[in-house]
């Protein structure tokens, strides 16, 4: 098989024209070629307002004899020989299962973790806080229309995750011998997610689509033997007296008995954190990010990043934007949703966060983006004296405390200022109220500029206008304001005055670690699972659907389906009632 490179045809256009351009490079008739896969496919605008799609794609030749000789001609940049290597999910384990592997928690990692072991016979039980995707979403939209804020069932959780109500972007990072990414993309697509996601460079679902998707696995793992308990939240663990995990204890006073039991929980089951710290599971806390989301016309980010407002069938524009601040604090941009909206993404009554969401068409006015600080355990404790406590969960605490904030400033509505006012007060050291009393020329512009924009809000959920200049941390503060104006030299008006920022986002990644071996993938009482990006191993949807396959290979690997397990013990007993 041949994996051709740089195959470049312009937007739109389908895999015939594509097939038509590898047959052309290759020198050979589109006859010769027996069979393509498109591998990946990116945009190239280094040369707007010209752009092109650039392809890689998988080709079998009718006759593979052809193939060195094709290498040797045009070079590695081109081409080159590949075997490629389907995902496999391990042969099981031979010790018995006496309880189905219970999972909390069904975001990505648990939903995948879930659909694994029910596709191989292991019976898991999946247990929710929150509500199935339909009840879900509409117990959010109450929210966002101004009800009460549920506090087992929001934006946080539920059925999907966080996930269900972002951008839903699928790339990750995480290097992939064994195969799982694709694999994840591929059972996405297996339950309604478009095919495209398998090769976009930037490949994403949308909220629409990924509610529908998650839907789709979760009636799979329910036709494969699995249980999914909604509205069901972890509050105990029991224990053999050995130290390995027995039971757990769920609200409403159930104990359902588990060998294994896999931690899915999410990066905002703060709640759960505590009580597993408690229990006793090694933790640390970890690095994390802080800020605001900005908001921009789209039309300005296409211009900039394609060359024209309205770019066309490439679609809303996306960008990503980093630096290195003079403080060494690293700001950048997190979770960009083009065309999308920031919405209310609280779990906490008394307590506000932000994040952003868009729909598969990602057809709103506006692009949004999280802004984001790095923030260290080192700086919990100095940020705010004598109320940050010292250990695992000091990270949890200095996100109440920034949310604490943002729900006074915004009256309990999401907090909403200009950027040009917000970077005056940073900068000299005042609130908005003092900076407009001050009757500078200026100043007065600056207000009437604001004033007059154009530009509104595109939220989910009730905003209010207020002054986020002291809602981070100085330090914080200042490094956000040196970002977004180095930002501006990257992408134009990107520091425009009128850019608008809302508060806080605190939800970027978990501020907690629960410890696993490496090599077991247990924490410190057997049979335990942490997994995905609540226990700190993944960072976002992909990478955590990862983590959720790469638990549910590690159970299986040492233990043999739940049904095998039960037939051959029901087997056994047949036995002895026989001969007794």
């Amino acid at each position: 098989m041949l994996r051709v490179n740089q195959i470049r045809v312009k937007p739109g256009q389908g895999e015939r024209e594509i097939l038509q351009k590898t047959a052309r490079l290759l020198k050979l008739d589109a006859k010769e070629i027996a069979g393509m896969e498109i591998l990946r496919c990116s945009i190239d605008a280094r040369k707007k307002p010209e752009i092109w799609c650039s392809y890689t794609v998988d080709v079998e030749l009718e006759k593979p004899s052809l193939e060195p000789g094709i290498c040797k001609r045009l070079g590695q940049a081109f081409v080159s020989r590949v075997t490629r290597q389907d995902y496999h999910f391990p042969h099981s384990g031979d010790r018995p299962l006496a309880h189905p592997p219970v999972i909390v928690g069904m975001g990505p990692a648990g939903l995948f973790c879930a659909y694994y072991l029910a596709l191989h016979g292991y019976c898991p039980i999946v247990l929710e806080r929150g509500q199935d995707v339909d009840r879900r979403m509409e117990e959010v939209q109450r929210f966002w229309d101004g009800g009460i804020l549920h506090r087992q069932s929001n934006v946080q959780f539920g059925e999907g995750g966080a996930g269900t109500f972002s951008d839903g972007k699928l790339n990750t990072l995480v290097k992939d011998k064994y195969g799982r990414n694709r694999e994840v993309l591929r059972t996405f697509v297996s339950h309604g997610a478009p095919e495209r996601i398998l090769y976009d460079a930037k490949p994403h679902m949308g909220t629409d689509v990924l509610s529908r998707v998650v839907k789709n696995m979760r009636q799979d793992i329910l036709a494969h033997g699995g249980q999914v308990l909604f509205e069901t939240a972890l509050e105990e663990l029991e224990f053999t007296p050995g130290g390995s995990i027995a039971a757990v204890r769920v609200s409403g006073g159930g104990r359902i008995p588990c060998g294994q039991l896999v931690l899915a929980i999410g990066h905002s089951a703060r709640d759960t954190f505590e009580m597993l710290y408690e229990t006793g599971l090694s933790m640390e806390a970890k690095p994390f990010a802080v800020g605001l989301r900005v908001e921009h016309p789209q039309s300005m980010i296409n211009l900039a990043q394609y060359g024209a407002e309205d770019p066309g069938q490439l679609g809303a524009a996306p960008y990503k934007v980093t630096a290195q601040t003079s403080c060494g604090r690293g700001v950048y941009s997190f979770c960009m949703c083009p065309g999308g909206y920031v919405v209310n993404a609280s779990s906490e009554p008394g307590r506000l966060a932000v994040n952003g969401m868009s729909y598969s068409g990602r057809d709103g006015g506006n692009a949004n983006s999280a802004i984001i600080v790095s923030v260290t355990p080192e700086d919990f404790a100095g940020i705010f004296p004598g109320n940050s406590p010292a250990g695992p969960l000091a990270g949890v605490e200095f996100q109440r405390q920034l949310e604490e904030r943002a729900y006074r400033l915004g009256q309990g509505d999401i907090p909403v200022q200009r950027y040009g006012l917000y970077k005056a007060c940073v900068e000299q050291g005042c609130d908005q109220k003092e900076l407009a009393a001050r009757r500078e020329p200026d100043i007065g512009r600056l207000f009437q500029v604001c004033e007059q924009s154009s530009l509104q809000p595109s939220i989910k959920g009730r905003w209010r206008e207020s002054d986020l200049s002291g809602l981070l941390p100085e330090e914080l503060s200042r490094a956000f304001v040196e970002g977004m104006e180095r930002f501006g030299r990257q992408i134009p008006g990107f520091d425009r005055p009128d850019a608008i920022l809302s508060g806080v986002e605190s939800r970027t990644s978990s501020p907690v670690r629960i410890l696993r071996d490496e090599n077991t993938l247990q924490a410190k009482f057997a049979g335990i699972y942490p997994c995905g990006e609540g226990a700190g191993y993944a960072g976002g949807i992909t990478s955590a659907a990862m983590d959720g396959i790469k638990v549910a290979e590690a159970i299986a690997a040492a233990y043999m389906p739940y049904k095998r397990a039960q037939s051959s013990l029901n087997s056994f007993s047949d036995k002895i009632s026989s001969s007794s």
